[in-house]
């Protein structure tokens, strides 16, 4: 039985930050040099990213107006694990109210009391009782939803949410998943002048999706039908791209060989993903993929022969959000959806996203349009009716 990604919300937090202006707060709170303050100014300039979205208003002051950081020339005292939290605590659970009330518009006839599992996926805080509890008096959802927590995988995390979807929905047809994923990456950055660390600080923004899965396809509009998942691991990738909770916040490891490890894995991935479907990569067209990074980006176009309009909803996402982590791929899909017109319908859509461990996921997807799901259900229903037999009748 398939599974339909039915819609998609997203929001983001209120102060929108244009990259060269982080760009200046970071060489101002990492006390650079102006040789080390030009490098790191090219750096955020071929990041492929105009703007990101933060809940701190920091990042877009100066020195002096701090309201999260502390206002002395290093930033010392440096924020705390806790404090970093506390953040988490105060924002997450209105965004995510957002990006579901975005995502249900898209959807009017679906009621939140008749959501029967809620799955929220996060890798940058944690508390407990949690968000999922929180959305649930929030939201006004049913109390006996069922819950289940995605947390800490990473930028993968949101495949791994529609692969539970997927299966909730094959196990009860009647099921309705709403996934909410949220993540407030800007929290975590990290004082240090380590490449790993000066590369992350320029790539991650905040925000949250919230998607809806269905057993049926949506009344309305277009979904997308959850045909197949394939999970790949490059074990050699292990320190290559990590996350670590530490002292003053959560730590990533990001190095310069993860594109070159991506290349190594990408096209096995994609086979190993479509060898037993009746479709192959010439046959796909549209896709959505994580946009970890403008050179991973570039790296699959060139392993799977794509080009930057197949890829440009990646770009896109890119370009106005940063990376948001587990949510990017879910604003990717929404870009994707809302391109969608009559002539995609049965289109197959492929999908990628990667992680710690390195974990390479991904997803084939088919397009499904309401009209033509709802003229597929009544011509099945017509062939299952028994046509009673021809009876002449008699001439008057």
């Amino acid at each position: 039985m398939t599974s339909y990604l039915c819609a998609i919300g997203t929001a983001n937090p209120p102060h929108r930050i244009p990259q060269p202006q982080i760009a200046s707060f970071m060489a101002g709170a990492l006390q650079l040099n102006e040789a080390d303050s030009r490098k790191l100014r090219a750096l955020y300039r071929v990041s492929g990213i105009a703007q990101r979205y933060t809940v701190l208003p920091d990042y877009g002051r100066e020195n002096g107006q701090y309201e999260f950081f502390a206002n002395t020339p290093d930033l010392e005292p440096f924020p705390s694990v806790g404090q970093r939290m506390a953040q988490y605590r105060q924002h997450a659970l209105p965004l995510s109210v957002q990006a579901v009330r975005d995502c249900l518009r898209q959807q009017p006839g679906l009621s939140l009391s008749s959501i029967t599992h809620l799955v929220t996926v996060s890798c940058t805080g944690m508390y407990a009782p949690g968000l999922d509890i929180e959305l649930v008096a929030a939201l006004g959802l049913n109390p006996n939803v069922q819950r289940t927590c995605v947390n800490f995988m990473g930028c993968y995390a949101a495949v791994n949410a529609l692969k539970l979807a997927n299966a909730f929905c094959q196990a009860d047809a009647k099921a309705q998943v709403l996934i909410v994923s949220t993540e407030l990456c800007t929290l975590h950055f990290q004082k240090s002048h380590e490449d790993d660390h000066l590369v992350s600080n320029a790539l991650f923004g905040d925000g949250a999706a919230a998607a809806i899965v269905l057993g049926k396809p949506a009344p309305q509009g277009f979904s997308l039908a959850l045909e197949a998942f394939h999970c790949g691991l490059e074990p050699d990738g292990r320190q290559d791209m990590a996350w670590h909770i530490n002292n003053f916040g959560f730590e990533m490891t990001l190095s310069s060989y993860v594109p070159h490890l991506i290349q190594r894995g990408i096209r096995q991935l994609t086979d190993q993903l479509l060898e037993n479907l009746p479709v192959e990569l010439a046959d796909i067209h549209s896709f959505a993929i994580h946009p970890g990074g403008r050179k991973i980006l570039e790296t699959i176009e060139q392993e799977l022969g794509l080009s930057t309009h197949d890829n440009r909803f990646a770009y896109e996402v890119l370009r106005d959000y940063g990376n948001m982590s587990s949510a990017t791929v879910l604003f990717v899909l929404q870009k994707l959806m809302q391109s969608l017109s009559a002539a995609d319908a049965g289109a197959p859509v492929l999908s990628f996203a990667f992680g710690p461990g390195l974990t390479l996921e991904a997803m084939l997807l088919k397009v499904v349009a309401a009209e033509t799901a709802t003229a597929s259900i009544h011509k099945a229903a017509l062939a299952a009716t028994p046509t009673a037999p021809l009876v002449a009748t008699p001439s008057e």
